[in-house]
């Protein structure tokens, strides 16, 4: 156990995680070199096309040290975008040290800060990396004294590497060694292991990843896990080496996973702790806080008759991301389907994506929205994230919408412009601090149903890319809410529906209105879409009608033989309006999630 090193890197969106860990494997040879290609802890095509990690992915590699020791590294790469913020979190508890990776170009910024906090939290030991040294716009000095100044740790400790060439490799993994301690636990107490992830195989059922912190699990014995209650037998105990690699044994301080024939879903929590029935574990291990979705929107199956293959596709994928909430909900104009809790907007894409190409389905999204507190007349609290919920506004006493502490660090040329978007999006600041001469962190109170749809676009279009944002929910706030309604050809269509603070109400309406206009097709007679909040309209759009030309036929003659005919055709359609349906294209409801200035 002395030579096993259990770490995870860590960082702001965009700092080289990925492509250090590339590095680490090829250096270790785990994987042939023909087999090798970038980004290879990122499994998903969704990673690769954008570039980012979403499933922090854990890989087990051998090392020998300077000191001709045989070494066991267990590595966990992390996400960086802050709606994923969870996905770190579990990782920081399966480890006793952290890489914390600055950009030697870029500096500390709102996540790595953020990062920090959460892996001292737990109690790491972190070692600074200055990444990327080999760009020629790299200032090493300036960022050592940031790692000081701003993250309080020691800038001689601090370790500058290359991910892309792989210069300081070497230098790294000594640090790794003799800075992060060695796991603390004992093969001979109870079994205690703590369930940190988990992946579904179509042939194997659920593969479970676990951090064995006492004890030994020995294939062929039997396990609980200890919050669900659950009892399997189990029939497979590896590693990960990119691949599943089988070792009939995981002694305390080791990292791997477990195969049981585990069928049921839901026997599943990460978080929970997997002890031997035989000799069982008196407490379980503390779990990871609860996570709490910011952003609800209802997934619906574009065929009706999808619903049991989408409900499928939602417990499947559940296992894979510990973040997403679900529970069933139904719509009149789109059937049954899905109210989800997600942990940002990306977070919701990236879970729409994939249900789209992991599982071939075709689904429909609903306008995101948040979660606010009603106070009703006769004293009674409700929580609402749905607006099909929203009560008589008469029996309303007052709304409270959840508002977020703010972190943005910005070169100090952009922050006038950063000022304007903040107050534009409704933002009180709370602090100004100059980090040093050319980079200041500003702090704003803010709604969160501001932020999540544009914010962070528009952030990084007025800072041409240089600001950084974290946040985190700070509570609640009293506001001014209505429910927009759309009304398409005079009908209501609640899938469409919103809650708005009242102000920004009109430019909302107009916006869904324009957008609607745009996608929905041409019928034969007019169609009207409207925007009203109660019995008020306050925004108004009408599609054409598609009109044959009934005159066409008639060349001369007298005029009242045309409008004859053109009012044959009026009758026509006003009949044909009473009752005609209207369509509504998939492609107008995604419409409605773009921002303003698409």
């Amino acid at each position: 156990m002395e030579n096993i090193r259990n770490f995870c890197i860590i960082a702001h969106i965009d700092h080289g995680k990925s492509t250090l860990a590339d590095r680490f494997i090829e250096k270790a040879a785990i994987i042939e070199s023909r087999n090798f290609k970038n980004q290879i802890l990122d499994s998903m095509d969704i990673e690769r096309e954008r570039g980012i990690t979403i499933k922090s992915q854990a890989v087990t590699m051998p090392y020998k040290g300077r000191d001709n020791a045989d070494y066991v590294l267990n590595l966990v790469d992390t996400p960086g975008h802050v709606d994923f913020t969870y996905e770190v979190s579990r990782a920081i508890s399966s480890c006793e040290g952290a890489l914390l990776l600055i950009d030697a170009s870029q500096g500390v910024e709102a996540q790595t800060l953020a990062n920090l906090y959460m892996a001292m939290e737990h109690n790491l030991e972190v070692i600074p990396v200055i990444n990327k040294i080999d760009l020629p716009s790299a200032d090493i000095e300036a960022v050592k004294h940031q790692i000081n100044h701003d993250l309080g740790l020691d800038p001689d400790l601090a370790v500058l590497v290359s991910g892309k060439t792989g210069f300081g490799l070497d230098d790294l993994l000594e640090a790794i060694i003799h800075l992060i301690p060695a796991p603390s636990g004992k093969n001979d107490e109870p079994l205690k292991a703590l369930i940190f992830d988990s992946h579904y195989d179509p042939y194997r059922g659920v593969i479970v990843h676990i951090r064995v912190f006492n004890g030994i699990l020995n294939e062929g014995c039997s396990v609980r896990f200890m919050n669900a209650g659950a009892v399997y037998k189990v029939e497979e105990v590896g590693k990960f080496r990119i691949k599943l690699e089988r070792s009939t044994v995981l002694e305390a301080g080791e990292v791997g996973y477990i195969i049981a024939g585990i069928k049921n879903i839901s026997d599943i929590r990460v978080g929970d702790t997997v002890t031997d029935i035989a000799r069982p574990a008196v407490k379980a291990l503390p779990g990871f806080k609860e996570v709490k979705p910011v952003v609800f929107s209802s997934i619906y199956p574009v065929d009706a008759n999808d619903y049991n293959e989408l409900a499928s596709a939602m417990e499947k994928l559940k296992l894979n991301d510990a973040s997403l909430i679900y529970e069933k909900d139904s719509s009149a104009a789109l059937g049954f389907g899905f109210r989800c809790g997600f942990l940002g907007l990306l977070h919701l894409e990236v879970v729409q994506e994939r249900i789209e190409r992991e599982f071939g389905l075709s689904i429909v999204l609903t306008s995101p929205s948040v979660r606010y507190k009603i106070g009703l007349k006769d004293g009674k609290e409700l929580s609402i994230d749905n607006p099909l919920e929203f009560p008589d506004p008469m029996k309303i006493d007052y709304a409270e919408e959840p508002y977020i502490n703010a972190a943005i660090i910005t070169p100090s040329e952009y922050l006038g412009s950063i000022m304007t978007l903040c107050m534009s999006k409704r933002g009180v600041q709370e602090s100004m601090n100059y980090l040093d001469q050319k980079r200041i962190e500003v702090v704003y109170d803010m709604p969160l149903a501001e932020v999540l749809f544009d914010f962070y676009d528009k952030l990084k279009s007025v800072s041409r890319g240089y600001a950084s944002f974290d946040y985190s929910v700070k509570g609640y706030k009293k506001t001014d809410l209505v429910k927009l309604d759309i009304l398409v050809n005079g009908v209501s269509v609640d899938a469409l529906s919103m809650l708005v603070f009242k102000e920004s109400a009109r430019a909302k309406a107009n916006n869904v209105c324009r957008r609607l206009r745009e996608e929905i097709p041409k019928h034969q007679f007019k169609i009207p879409i409207q925007g009203a909040v109660g019995n008020q309209i306050i925004a108004r759009e009408t599609i054409s009608a598609l009109r044959k030309d009934v005159t066409a036929k008639c060349y001369g003659g007298d005029i009242s033989r045309k409008r004859k005919l053109l009012e044959k055709q009026k009758e026509g359609k006003k009949r044909m309006k009473m009752v005609g349906n209207v369509e509504l294209p998939q492609s107008a409801f995604l419409s409605v999630l773009r921002t303003d200035d698409e």
